[in-house]
């Protein structure tokens, strides 16, 4: 950046220097921090320097290299999701040691808010991109009416989004709801990419999990919160299992509904058919995927729904209820079906999968291809042009970057 706070084109003839700002990263598991995962590395494979502005996650005190933790805390509200509190000054003073071309934020709150508020004071352009409908999460704030925080976080999404340079979203269902709510900046849907999964034997698999040769296993990913609606997948399975006795149902994932969920099973009667994993780490999730027939989805709050192509790139159909944008992941009768919210629909798609293997093995082809499409190389492909495009809006002039 030159004296008077212009871009000069001919710093950009070098790899970028970007940093990332998220109140949600690793360590914490979810589709934010896995996508802020598969952007970092795929950015840093390209030979970009990317610094990562994140919430500190008590009890971790390592030190990575380009990481710059916020000081973090636990509170009832937002458990297993550590809160960035005051004061910011150590960060700031990192951030301000480094010339950035350009800040990526991923989340519209405190950390995020800041690493905009950083770019602007430094005369750095911001792209910002809009993961989660957050206002799906009103529940989860204590003492306070849900409607009443649902309004403060809608009007907070249209603030935050309305002044950043460029939106990105993972699908068209996000950047329509962005739209609705009087956000018109400029925008590009980028899906989260994810990798090319290393083949593994399905045998294999069920032996590694402790999971029958004989069964037919159906598994669903995710967290476990009622936005996420997996009682209606549960409910679903009740049907199959009585339909098809050698089914069960895999549940990867840990959550607050956990418990209530597990109730539910024991009070359907299949809880010996229905196995909760917990939490497992994104680079241990493969073999549940790979052991697996059908992969069921019941969450219609999802702006993508990254497990879905993942589960796809293993080859697995992919049942997913109708609603958000997830269902945009999926080729509806080529590579999954897409349903109607309904426990009593997805019941009967599944039996239909599994007692016919002509047509899960069709749906398993159409999977793969389908999947072929997120890659994290063209992700980061179109994440690059949409930096570019930014800064060469501010040049007013071409800008090259690796």
């Amino acid at each position: 950046m030159s004296m008077d706070g212009t871009l000069n084109r001919a710093e950009f003839d070098r790899p970028l220097r970007l940093a990332i700002f998220s109140d949600s990263a690793p360590p914490i598991i979810n589709g934010v921090s896995v996508s802020i995962q598969a952007l970092t590395d795929g950015l840093r494979a390209r030979g970009h320097e990317v610094h990562l502005f994140a919430t500190g996650y008590p009890n971790r005190n390592e030190s990575v290299e380009f990481e710059h933790r916020f000081f973090g805390v636990m509170t009832p509200a937002s458990k297993d999701y550590p809160l960035a509190i005051p004061p910011f000054i150590k960060c700031r003073a990192e951030f301000d040691k480094i010339n950035f071309d350009l800040v990526h934020t991923h989340t519209p709150f405190t950390v995020g808010y800041m690493g905009k508020r950083w770019a602007k004071s430094a005369g750095v352009p911001v792209v910002s991109t809009y993961h989660t409908h957050y206002d799906e999460y009103a529940h989860y704030a204590p003492l306070l009416p849900e409607d009443q925080v649902r309004k403060w976080i809608r009007a907070h999404t249209e603030r935050y989004y309305e002044d950043v340079d460029h939106i990105i979203t993972p699908s068209d269902a996000s950047l329509r709801w962005l739209r609705s709510h009087n956000v018109h900046q400029d925008a590009s849907v980028i899906p989260t990419g994810v990798p090319v999964p290393t083949p593994l034997d399905r045998a294999e698999s069920r032996t590694k999990l402790g999971l029958k040769m004989d069964s037919e296993i159906i598994v669903t990913v995710g967290r476990l919160s009622h936005e996420k609606s997996v009682d209606r997948t549960i409910r679903a399975f009740a049907f199959v299992a009585e339909a098809r006795p050698h089914a069960e149902l895999v549940i990867v994932g840990d959550g607050p509904a956990r418990e209530e969920l597990e109730e539910l099973s024991h009070n359907l009667g299949i809880s010996p058919k229905v196995h909760f994993i917990g939490a497992v780490h994104p680079s241990e999730v493969a073999p549940y995927y790979a052991a697996a027939d059908v992969f069921a989805f019941s969450s219609t709050t999802e702006t993508q729904g990254l497990v879905i192509i993942e589960a796809m790139s293993h080859g697995l159909p992919a049942l997913i209820a109708r609603g958000g944008g997830a269902q945009h992941a999926v080729d509806d009768g080529d590579s999954g079906l897409i349903l109607d919210a309904s426990e009593h629909v997805l019941a009967d798609a599944l039996i239909h999968v599994l007692e016919d293997p002509d047509l899960r093995e069709r749906l398993s082809k159409g999977a793969r291809v389908t999947a072929d499409e997120y890659s994290i190389d063209r992700m980061i492909d179109r994440i690059l042009y949409v930096y570019i495009q930014v800064l060469r809006s501010k040049l007013h002039e071409p800008v090259s970057a690796v």
